[in-house]
């Protein structure tokens, strides 16, 4: 019965969202819905696994789905050279994501009540922008063309944060296994969890990226043709895997793999059949997860109260829009341009890892409440932007092209 429940799932999570709608980012919130629906009422079908009670299950899952995610992310972007290109990242990731997770973290303190290190893990949860859920604002395949300067902030800032958001989760871990005092913990945080994880994955990523790149386009392209996907992914959960056990960050290393491995040959055609491979298996993946979160949300209801929704609610509707208008304020974007930057930040399965990670190495008080919140709030951003995204974006920033 549940390798049919996972066949199912498999089946609906590729096909349902292409016999329905044209784009399965927009639909992504259906996906939910079906996964509730076919739990809650498919006869024989066993129990959702509870995110609660088994973590770790969670953990494992959607850490493969976020690394294929990112290194099929960095494989989108054709143009990676230009201070006033980056410019828009930059202030996203310095500016907006720390305002953001400040702000969810008060609220979660002092309106929901939570711990300041439950907090604090939420905060650093709901902070990754989801580079799947958000397709419909984000650059096209490989030499497409016509990258707008919205679609490259919104790609390149989801394929970043999934790893920088990393160090307020080992935050949260530490206020709660050390205390609110900082003199016991921030200097080793800073340089551990902030400057050489970082630094650690976005070399490590750069130089694997680079081998990956010489491989698949080398002097044995041909003899690889047929089994280049597969290389690829080897690859990329390769370098995953080295750098994490030199306690780097991974996810910076796999977008970081993808980013350069792009550009190690940047004009050639192999480029669409690599990508293409990525993004079915990326679409599949996240789609089973979704169906599979969906089905867990009755065990995570009787958790949620109207202070979860009401924070979900306000960091889609207020702290993301607002944190984002300040950070590109004086940014080479227009008004609208940065409205819809601001506005678009899709939540997604990155928010699953941190906290199936977090919950497996530290019991935290406020669990049940946490993970409640979060589905929550991924369910409600792929509602709220899936339904508008593709209009809006195409009006303010014009439809992606078709490629040559």
């Amino acid at each position: 019965m549940l390798l049919a429940a996972t066949g199912l799932a498999l089946l609906a999570a590729y096909a349902f969202p292409r016999l329905v709608f044209a784009r399965p980012p927009s639909s992504s919130w259906l996906l939910m819905v079906l996964g509730l629906l076919a739990f809650a009422f498919v006869p024989g079908m066993p129990g959702a696994l509870n995110p609660v009670s088994a973590p770790l299950a969670w953990e494992v899952v959607s850490e493969i789905v976020v690394i294929v995610v990112l290194f099929s992310t960095g494989l989108r972007i054709d143009r990676i050279r230009g201070v006033r290109l980056w410019s828009p990242t930059v202030r996203l990731l310095a500016i907006a994501m720390p305002l953001t997770i400040a702000a969810v973290t008060f609220l979660g303190w002092s309106l929901a009540g939570m711990t300041v290190a439950g907090a604090i893990l939420l905060g650093a949860a709901l902070a990754p922008t989801d580079p799947v859920l958000a397709g419909d604002v984000q650059v096209g395949p490989p030499l497409e063309g016509g990258e707008h300067p919205v679609r490259f902030a919104l790609t390149t800032e989801a394929g970043l944060n999934d790893g920088l958001a990393f160090p307020f989760v080992h935050l949260g871990l530490l206020v709660a296994a050390l205390g609110l005092d900082p003199g016991v913990w921030l200097t080793d945080w800073l340089w551990r969890d902030v400057v050489y994880r970082g630094a650690v994955g976005a070399l490590g990523g750069a130089a694997m990226g680079w081998g990956i790149g010489r491989l698949l386009f080398g002097r044995r392209r041909r003899t690889l043709e047929g089994v280049s996907g597969i290389v690829a992914l080897a690859g990329v959960l390769l370098t995953y895997g080295l750098v994490e056990i030199v306690e780097g960050y991974g996810f910076i290393a796999a977008f970081v793999a993808g980013l350069v491995c792009r550009n190690v040959e940047r004009d050639n055609a192999f480029h669409r059949r690599l990508h293409a491979f990525s993004e079915a298996l990326e679409e599949a993946l996240t789609g089973l997860l979704l169906i599979f979160l969906g089905g867990a949300l009755p065990a995570l209801w009787p958790a949620l109260d109207w202070q979860g929704c009401l924070i979900g609610l306000a960091l889609l509707l207020i702290i993301r829009p607002l944190a984002g208008w300040v950070a590109l304020w004086r940014s080479p974007l227009g008004g609208r341009e940065r409205a819809v930057v601001a506005f678009y930040g899709v939540r997604g399965i990155g928010s699953v890892y941190y906290l199936g990670y977090a919950s497996g190495r530290m019991e935290f008080v406020n669990a049940g409440q946490i993970w409640a919140l979060v589905a929550f709030t991924i369910f409600a951003s792929t509602l709220l932007h899936g339904a508008t995204a593709r209009f809006v974006v195409d009006r303010v920033v014009g439809a992606r092209s078709t490629p040559p």
